[in-house]
């Protein structure tokens, strides 16, 4: 559970779901859009740095996971009541 809430899990797969959806916009960019960006494919370029970046965080999740909580040390009584 802990891993779940990672702010890498959820930055990561936002990036990783934004990164594909921004990719596929740069691949069927038409020439207006290309017009706009003086001849770079900049939904492209910026897609696939958005891909990248997302999966360097989860993996990064994934080699580095987070400590699992351990729960408050209880403290023993010498005294007996």
């Amino acid at each position: 559970m802990n891993q779940l809430f990672d702010v890498r899990a959820v930055i990561g797969g936002m990036f990783v779901v934004y990164g594909v959806i921004v990719t596929l916009l740069g691949l069927f960019d038409g020439s207006a859009e290309m017009d706009k960006a003086q001849g770079v494919r900049i939904n492209l370029w910026m897609g696939l740095a958005m891909l990248a970046l997302g999966l360097f965080m989860l993996l990064w999740l994934r080699l580095n996971p987070p400590k699992p909580v351990e729960p408050p040390a209880e403290e023993t009584s010498d005294r007996q009541a």
